[in-house]
């Protein structure tokens, strides 16, 4: 009976650890250096990574066509580039 009672126990116990690793937010945790022009084209919008809550880095998060998502450093010429060209598509001023 001891033995069950400690097996529940641990069995809980991990349980609590997985759920606890779970709740992380979906942050980029590094930039990539660069993209391809084809790349380049597939953008269809972005979202802004700031340094608050669970993400330790600043980030510019592009969407592609398929939902494929891609991290850049908001500081790069070409990741500004990229955000005024993403602007002017229909549907996506103010973003």
């Amino acid at each position: 009976m001891r033995f069950q009672a400690l097996f529940f126990l641990l069995l809980l116990a991990c349980m609590y650890l997985t759920l606890a690793q779970g709740s992380y937010e979906n942050c980029c945790l590094r930039h990539v250096t660069g993209l391809k022009k084809s790349t380049k084209r597939n953008v269809v919008r972005y979202r802004i990574q700031e340094t608050d809550g669970g993400c330790n880095i600043k980030a510019i998060v592009f969407i592609l066509k398929k939902g494929k998502t891609v991290c850049a450093n908001p500081s790069h010429k070409w990741v500004q580039h990229l955000r005024t060209v993403v602007d002017k598509i229909p549907g996506n001023e103010g973003m």
